[in-house]
C-alpha cells in the first residue's frame, strides 16, 4: 500500500507527512534556540549548520512530496462543504508556507555567494546571491513564515484532532496507518 487511493493514503504519502511534521517542528524549535546563542557558545556554528543541513534536505523533501501528491489521488475528505474547502485552502497555505519557509531559508544562507554544506555529504550551490539586503528580507520571510506555519500547522493538529475525537471520522487513522483504511 504505497500509493494513495480515493479512500486511503499510501505509505509513501505518510511517511512524508510526518517526518515533514517532525522537522517542520524540531527546525522551528532549533531555530528560535540559536538565535539567542552568543558567539562563545559552543553551538554557535554548530546549531546553524544542523539547521541548515536539515533544511535543505526538507526542501528536497518537500519537492518530492509536491511532485508525489500531483500524481497520486487524494483521498475524499471527511465533514461539511465548508470544512473540506476549508481543509483544502488549508492544505495549499502549508505547502506555500514551507516552500516560503525553506526557501527563504537558503536565499539568507547563500545570500553572500557561498553555498550550504549539508552535514558535509554535498553542498548546495549559491544560485541566487549578491541581491540587495538579500539576507534581511529573506530572514524577515522566514521568521513571519515560519511563525504562520507553526500556527497553520497547529490548527491543522487541531482539526484532525475534533475529527478523530468529536466527529468520529478515520481522518486521523487515515494519516497513521495505510492498513487500518478501506481501499479501492
Amino acid at each position: 500500500m504505497w500509493r494513495n487511493t480515493r479512500s486511503g493514503w499510501g505509505l509513501v504519502s505518510i511517511l512524508f507527512h510526518w517526518a515533514s511534521a517532525v522537522a517542520i517542528v524540531g527546525l522551528f524549535l532549533l531555530g528560535w534556540w540559536m538565535t539567542d546563542l552568543g558567539y562563545y557558545d559552543p553551538w554557535y556554528n554548530r546549531a546553524p549548520w544542523w539547521h541548515r543541513s536539515i533544511g535543505m534536505l526538507l526542501l528536497f523533501a518537500t519537492l518530492l512530496r509536491v511532485t508525489w501528491r500531483l500524481f497520486q489521488p487524494v483521498p475524499a475528505a471527511h465533514g461539511s462543504r465548508t470544512e473540506r474547502f476549508a481543509a483544502h485552502l488549508g492544505h495549499i497555505a502549508l505547502y506555500v508556507l514551507m516552500l516560503a519557509v525553506l526557501v527563504s531559508g537558503y536565499l539568507i544562507s547563500t545570500a553572500r555567494g557561498r553555498g550550504i554544506s549539508v552535514f558535509d555529504w554535498f553542498e548546495v550551490p549559491a544560485l541566487v546571491s549578491h541581491l540587495p539586503d538579500q539576507a534581511s528580507i529573506a530572514g524577515e520571510i522566514h521568521w513571519y513564515s515560519a511563525v504562520a506555519l507553526m500556527l497553520l500547522a497547529a490548527g491543522h493538529t487541531l482539526a484532525a484532532l475534533k475529527h478523530h475525537f468529536l466527529d468520529r471520522y478515520d481522518t486521523l487513522i487515515r494519516m497513521m496507518n495505510p492498513a487500518r483504511t478501506r481501499r479501492r
